[in-house]
C-alpha cells in the first residue's frame, strides 16, 4: 500500500500542483489509514478491492474513541475520497468505498480578522531601508493587498509579475490560474524590495527565480513567511491567530465591508465554492450588529 500512496502523493503534487502543507496532510491521513489496516485488516493491505465502507466506518469510529476533532475526520474522510478515487481512474480498484459514508457536519468558525486601523500599523511596521524588511514589506501588503494564499505566493516567479498592468498570476488549488490586481502600495513595496534586492543579490531576478527569498537567494519556506507575518501581527493584533491566512481573511472582510461584489470577491480569492466565501458575509453581518447594539438608543429596549 506504500507504493500507492507514493504515487498518490507524486500525482498530487505533479499534476495537482497541491501545496507541500496539503499533501502533507494527505500523506498522514493515508499513513494512519494503512497502519489501522496492518493492525485490524491485514488481508485488506495488499487486497485493496475488498475494501468494504465498513472498513472505513470502523477506522472512522476509532478516531472518534481517540478523541480525534470532527474537523480533523472530515478531512481524513476527504483524504480516503481522493486517493481511493484515483485507484479507481487508474483501475487499481473498481470502486470508491468511502464515496458514500456520510461525512459528518463542523461548525464553521468565523474567519478571524484586523480592522482597517490595526492593519495599517501592521504594514508600516517594516524598516524598508533594508532588503528583509523590505521584502517583508512587499509581502504584507500582498497579502493584504490581493488576498493571495501563502503557498500561492511562495510560488511566485519573476516572470508572474506584470508591471505594466501592476497584476501577478496566481496558480492556485489544483492548477488553477487567476490574475490578481496589485493595489498601488503593494506594487510600490514591490518594486522597493526588488531594487534593494538587485543591489544585494544581483543573480536572483531571472524569470524563473522566486519572487520572495531569504538572504542567500533561496526561496523562502512556509515556516519562514508564517514567523515573519506572526512577528508583526502579535505586537497589534488582539486576536488570537496570528498567521498569513489572517490578512487574507482582512481582505475579505474589508472588501465586502465596503461594499464589494460577493462574486468579484470568490474569483479575487480563487474559491471553488460561493458557500466558502459567503462565511465571511456572516462576519460583517456580525460587525454590523455588535454597532448597532452598542450605538443605537433603542438597541436593549
Amino acid at each position: 500500500m506504500q507504493e500507492l500512496i507514493q504515487s498518490y502523493l507524486l500525482y498530487l503534487e505533479r499534476e495537482r500542483n497541491y501545496s507541500l502543507h496539503t499533501i502533507t496532510s494527505y500523506a498522514n491521513d493515508l499513513i494512519q489509514f494503512a497502519s489501522f489496516l496492518e493492525n485490524e485488516f491485514p488481508h485488506l493491505v495488499k487486497d485493496h478491492s475488498t475494501v468494504h465502507p465498513n472498513v472505513i466506518r470502523s477506522f472512522l469510529g476509532m478516531m472518534v474513541e481517540n478523541g480525534v476533532s470532527k474537523k480533523s475526520i472530515v478531512r481524513k474522510l476527504s483524504s480516503l475520497r481522493s486517493f481511493y478515487k484515483y485507484l479507481v481512474r487508474n483501475k487499481i480498484v473498481t470502486c470508491n468505498p468511502a464515496l458514500n459514508i456520510i461525512t459528518p457536519k463542523v461548525d464553521k468558525k468565523l474567519p478571524q480578522f484586523v480592522d482597517q486601523k490595526t492593519m495599517e500599523k501592521v504594514l508600516a511596521a517594516p524598516d524598508t531601508s533594508t532588503v528583509e524588511g523590505a521584502r517583508d514589506s512587499a509581502i504584507l501588503e500582498l497579502f493584504y493587498g490581493s488576498g493571495i494564499r501563502r503557498s500561492e505566493l511562495l510560488n511566485l516567479t519573476m516572470k508572474d509579475i506584470d508591471d505594466r498592468n501592476r497584476t501577478i498570476k496566481v496558480t492556485g488549488k489544483g492548477n488553477k490560474q487567476r490574475i490578481l490586481p496589485m493595489t498601488s502600495k503593494a506594487h510600490e513595496a514591490l518594486e522597493r524590495y526588488l531594487k534593494l534586492r538587485k543591489e544585494k543579490l544581483p543573480h536572483t531576478l531571472s524569470n524563473n527565480k522566486p519572487v520572495f527569498c531569504d538572504e542567500r537567494g533561496n526561496k523562502l519556506t512556509p515556516q519562514r513567511v508564517y514567523a515573519l507575518v506572526h512577528s508583526y501581527l502579535k505586537d497589534v493584533a488582539e486576536i488570537q491567530q496570528k498567521s498569513p491566512h489572517v490578512l487574507r481573511h482582512s481582505f475579505a472582510t474589508h472588501l465586502l465591508d465596503n461594499g464589494a461584489d460577493i462574486l468579484a470577491v470568490k474569483e479575487l480569492l480563487g474559491h471553488e465554492r460561493l458557500s466558502t466565501t459567503q462565511i465571511y458575509t456572516h462576519v460583517t453581518v456580525d460587525r454590523l450588529k455588535k454597532v448597532y447594539q452598542q450605538a443605537h438608543p433603542k438597541a436593549s429596549s
